[in-house]
Order: structure tokens, then C-alpha cells, then sequence
């Protein structure tokens, strides 16, 4: 370190600071992903399971928010999940995943 640097600015995020979060582009890769799969039938921004809807996913301002069904049901108990970032939605589609193979195997 140069005597004249003080450190300042030092922070990891100061030198890769990562893009924001765009929930719209991550609704698309998502829904994508989703239709690649098979397993869902697509309406709109909702997803259904054997005819059951199971996923319903909205964009509001910098997320993703995802309501997920613990089982398929005609009035299911949903779960909310918000996702801020790329691992946020990872994990939803990794736990959506693991729930469609319980699904499919009940």
C-alpha cells in the first residue's frame, strides 16, 4: 500500500459492485425454465399442477414476488417468497423443483 492511500474505499463492493436486480428479465428467465421443465401448465403469470394452481408470480419494483402452494389443493395454503436477487430465485426454483417430484411421486 502507497503511503498516500488511506484505505478509504476499500470495501469489496466498491470495486465490483453488482447490476441491480431486474425482476422483469428474471420473470422471463424464470417462466422460461418453467415451461422448459414440462411439468406446469402456463396462464399468465400462474402455474397449475395436474389442473391445480400451485405458482403465481408477480414483478413489483426491484423483486420478484412468488406465491407458492405447499401442496396442490382447489384452495391451496400458500407460502410468499420474495426474491431481491439472482440466488433468491435460484433457491425458489430448486424448492419448486423438490416439491414437484413430492407431487408427483403422491
Amino acid at each position: 500500500m502507497s503511503p498516500d492511500h488511506d484505505g478509504a474505499g476499500d470495501a469489496p463492493g466498491d470495486f465490483f459492485a453488482l447490476p441491480p436486480f431486474n425482476a422483469e428479465a428474471a420473470l422471463l428467465q424464470f417462466k422460461r425454465t418453467l415451461r422448459d421443465a414440462r411439468t406446469l401448465t402456463e396462464r399468465g403469470n400462474a402455474f397449475s399442477f395436474e389442473g391445480q394452481e400451485v405458482l403465481n408470480l408477480q414483478v413489483e419494483p426491484g423483486q420478484l414476488v412468488a406465491r407458492l402452494a405447499r401442496r396442490p389443493a382447489r384452495s391451496p395454503d400458500w407460502e410468499t417468497r420474495v426474491c431481491r436477487n439472482a440466488a433468491d430465485v435460484r433457491k425458489l426454483q430448486d424448492d419448486l423443483k423438490r416439491r414437484l417430484l413430492q407431487w408427483a411421486d403422491e
